[in-house]
């Protein structure tokens, strides 16, 4: 099994299973072998609605987005979201266009651009508060921090955990990531943004 379809599995088992938008994933490897890996897994994906492109490099370290662009799309389009990355100049009506400016604040910021969290699939209200100051008022804390409905984000965590854990057993018996990873049906599944 290739080192990468691992890795896959460990940080993005909700956006394969369809639960979650996006998924980020730091990876060190050859450029070369990383280019096309990255290359014979979007092969497997096509017909799932589902990418993968690497979005910072450095040295032999890369951080890779793995994401759903039709959900991506919907998140993007929600008033909040849009409010926020307007103001940090991203092209709210092209999604791609957005992923390219992200990659831009990535590689060009003196700050890690926080608005990524709206890449992920969290709740802009979330990403808004982290964003305005990451350690006043937090409710809990999983795969990003909540500041609102405590326990819909627990609720959340707990989904996106126990997807994980099932992800990485049906790997350990045999499955294949393209066997794992669920095909996008143009429906939104998974977490709603009030999550």
């Amino acid at each position: 099994m290739p080192i990468l379809d691992k890795y896959l599995v460990d940080y993005c088992a909700p956006t394969l299973a369809g639960l979650k938008t996006g998924s980020l994933v730091p990876f060190e490897m050859k450029e070369p072998d990383l280019a096309a890996e990255v290359r014979r897994l979007n092969k497997s994906f096509k017909d799932k609605g589902i990418r993968l492109i690497p979005i910072k490099r450095k040295d032999r370290k890369a951080l890779l987005y793995l994401y759903r662009p039709a959900r991506l799309k919907e998140d993007l389009l929600s008033a909040e979201a849009g409010r926020i990355l307007r103001e940090k100049g991203y092209p709210v009506e092209k999604p791609d266009v957005c992923v390219c400016t992200l990659v831009r604040h990535l590689a060009g910021d003196s700050e890690f651009p926080h608005e990524v969290g709206l890449f992920l699939g969290y709740p802009p209200s979330d990403v808004k508060c982290f964003m305005a100051d990451s350690r006043k008022g937090v409710q809990c804390v999983g795969c990003w921090k909540a500041y609102g409905n405590a326990s819909e984000a627990e609720k959340t965590f707990n989904l996106f955990r126990k997807c994980t854990a099932v992800y990485r057993k049906l790997m350990e018996e045999g499955k294949s990531l393209e066997q794992l990873t669920v095909k996008e049906h143009g429906l939104k599944m998974g977490v709603t943004a009030s999550a």
